[in-house]
C-alpha cells in the first residue's frame, strides 16, 4: 500500500485500521506554503503485510483518497504479503481466495480425512501480531523432519523451495504476512508424535499459532485423539466446529 505525501494532510484517520501498526504519522522538516500540513501519513513497508484494510475500510475512508494500492506488487516478490494477507485476493495457483483449502470444513461431503486418518492444519500469526516465512519454515521444517506431506491444494505448498525439506525461497522468507496455514494428514497413531514435535518447534518462533484437528467420529460416537490430546496435555475446545448430515462418503461408509 502507498500513501501520496502529496495529498495526505495528516489527519491521522487511517492509523487505527492497519491491524500491524504500520502506518504512523512523521514530521516535516518543511512545511510549504506555510499552511501546509506539519505531519503527514506514512506507511512502514518493512511492518506492512499488503492486508489493504486502509484502503477497503468503510467507516472512515481517507478523506483525500490518499491511500492506494501499489499494484506493481502483484508480479513482483511483495506479492507474497498479499496473497498470505488480503482474503479479497484469489491466489493465482489454488484459484481460490483464502489462506488454506476448504476441505477443512467440508470432510464430511469430501472425505479428505477418512477415519484412522487426522487432518491438521496450524494457522501461523494472525493479525495485529502477524508471522514472518521464517518462523513458518521452523515449523515447515521440523515437521518435513518427520516424514509429513503437505496438502498440495494449499498455497503455502506452491511456494515451497524444497518440500522434502520444508523450506522456502528467500524472497517468501523475507515476507511478513497476517498468517499462513500449514496443512497436512497423518495417521491416527502418528498423531502424537507429530503434536510433541509441534511442542518443541512451538518454543522457537516469535509469533503465536492455531492448531485445528479434523477427525470423524467413530462408529460408536466416539473420538478417539481425544485421549492422545490429554495424555499430552493439550486443552481442546469442545465447541469445536462440526458438520452434520451434509454427506456420507463411501471412505467413511
Amino acid at each position: 500500500m502507498q500513501i501520496n505525501p502529496g495529498t495526505c494532510t495528516g489527519c491521522g484517520l487511517c492509523l487505527p485500521y492497519c491491524p500491524v501498526g504500520a502506518i504512523h504519522l512523521v514530521g516535516l522538516e518543511e512545511a510549504k506554503p506555510p499552511r501546509a500540513p506539519r505531519r503527514k501519513a506514512c506507511i512502514d513497508l518493512e511492518a506492512c503485510t499488503e492486508c489493504g484494510t486502509c484502503g477497503r475500510q468503510y467507516i472512515v475512508r481517507c478523506p483525500t483518497n490518499s491511500i492506494q494500492e501499489d499494484l506493481d506488487i502483484l508480479d513482483g516478490p511483495r506479492s507474497i504479503r498479499k496473497y498470505f494477507s488480503d482474503p479479497t485476493t484469489t491466489h493465482k495457483l489454488t484459484r481460490v481466495p483464502g489462506r488454506g483449502t476448504e476441505e477443512v470444513k467440508t470432510n464430511d461431503v469430501t472425505g479428505r480425512f477418512p477415519r484412522g486418518k487426522v487432518g491438521l492444519a496450524i494457522e501461523v500469526g494472525r493479525p495485529i501480531l502477524a508471522t514472518s516465512f521464517r518462523d513458518v519454515e521452523k515449523i515447515t521444517m521440523a515437521l518435513a523432519g518427520v516424514g509429513v506431506s503437505f496438502e498440495e491444494n494449499n498455497p503455502l505448498t506452491h511456494l515451497m523451495e524444497d518440500r522434502q525439506r520444508g523450506t522456502f525461497p528467500a524472497p517468501a522468507k523475507a515476507a511478513r504476512v497476517n498468517s499462513a496455514i500449514i496443512e497436512f494428514t497423518v495417521p491416527e497413531a502418528e498423531l502424537e508424535d507429530v503434536l510433541q514435535v509441534i511442542a518443541v518447534v512451538s518454543r522457537e518462533i516469535e509469533t503465536v499459532f492455531s492448531l485445528d484437528l479434523v477427525t470423524s467420529f467413530a462408529r460408536d460416537g466416539s473420538l478417539p485423539l481425544l485421549t492422545t490430546l490429554e495424555k499430552l496435555g493439550v486443552c481442546y475446545r469442545p465447541n469445536a466446529k462440526i458438520n452434520l448430515g451434509l454427506g456420507r462418503p463411501p471412505a467413511q461408509g
